[in-house]
């Protein structure tokens, strides 16, 4: 299958070069990542070692293929929208963070998959990046439910050896990721540690409790998700990921803008239209807001 990864930074280049060693597949990303797997390939080593050539550019537009992966910064969602929008192809899946794909449907004419990965990855230099977890892939219909389309791209994963899951409750699976994502990325930030030790020191309330606000937005929205599975989860994440950085620990380590808008902002503004309170997301975007802010990242 011919395969797009829109976004081939860490992650991107993890999934597309996994995926390459079966399929015909395109990296879209910046120089020098680009330029140095153009001429080299690209390498993957730490818990996986491998050495592919996929196809790799920097411009986006008027491409096509099978399937489309969007796997940019999600504050970079809608350029990465109207970029594929110049294109054609036969489904887009998000593997993002925060609640992104309803801004691709808005944008795109092609049918817009649900996905999560938990893999760990880092990027190491042009041409390289660092498996730091192997984890799998999750994909299924945006609304829930069986879908032909997702089990199709569900193969796509399969036959590159991916261990991965076609899901038929993804609108509880994306809100469990957003509770996830909101109990580790904030507070390890804060703290500079690692996910392991961000949930079991003394941050570990506040995560839980983030955690648990984000499940009473999702049981507001109609999704079954109860703070005992939000925490679970929590918790299981952070023990498979112990050693790892959150993807915002490494965005402010790196003086860089974060994804807090995508998280934190997606569940306090459906806190907001459902009138549920969640002070302690407020209060983890609020800093981390400062934060850019005052490292000149942040308008």
């Amino acid at each position: 299958m011919e395969v797009l990864v829109y976004g081939a930074g860490a992650l991107g280049s993890l999934v597309g070069g996994l995926l390459a060693r079966v399929h015909e597949v395109t990296l879209v990303g910046r120089d020098p990542h680009m330029r140095a797997v153009r001429r080299d390939g690209l390498r993957i080593d730490g818990e996986l070692d491998v050495h592919v050539r996929p196809r790799a550019c920097t411009d986006g537009a008027h491409r096509s293929a099978d399937l489309a992966l969007v796997t940019t910064k999600a504050y970079d969602t809608d350029a990465a929208a109207r970029t594929l929008a110049t294109g054609e192809y036969g489904a887009v899946c998000s593997l993002q963070n925060g609640l992104t794909e309803e801004r691709l449907v808005a944008a795109l004419d092609s049918t817009v998959l649900a996905g999560t990965a938990s893999y760990g990855a880092q990027f190491a230099e042009p041409g390289r990046v660092t498996c730091t977890g192997v984890g799998e892939i999750t994909v299924g219909a945006l609304a829930g439910g069986p879908d032909p389309l997702a089990g199709r791209v569900g193969a796509v994963f399969d036959e590159a050896g991916i261990e991965t899951t076609v899901a038929e409750d993804m609108p509880r699976r994306r809100y469990e990721k957003l509770a996830v994502n909101a109990g580790i990325n904030g507070p390890s930030a804060l703290s500079r540690l690692s996910n392991g030790g961000t949930v079991a020191g003394p941050a570990g309330d506040v995560a839980r409790e983030a955690a648990r606000e984000v499940a009473a937005v999702a049981r507001a929205d109609g999704v079954a998700l109860s703070a005992e599975r939000a925490v679970d989860a929590l918790d299981r994440v952070a023990a498979d990921t112990a050693v790892n950085r959150s993807s915002m620990h490494e965005d402010v380590a790196a003086g860089r803008r974060t994804e807090v808008d995508a998280i934190y902002g997606a569940a306090i503004e459906r806190a907001d239209r459902l009138d549920v309170p969640v002070p302690t997301c407020r209060t983890l975007a609020s800093l981390i807001r400062a934060w850019e802010r005052g490292a000149g990242v942040r308008k």
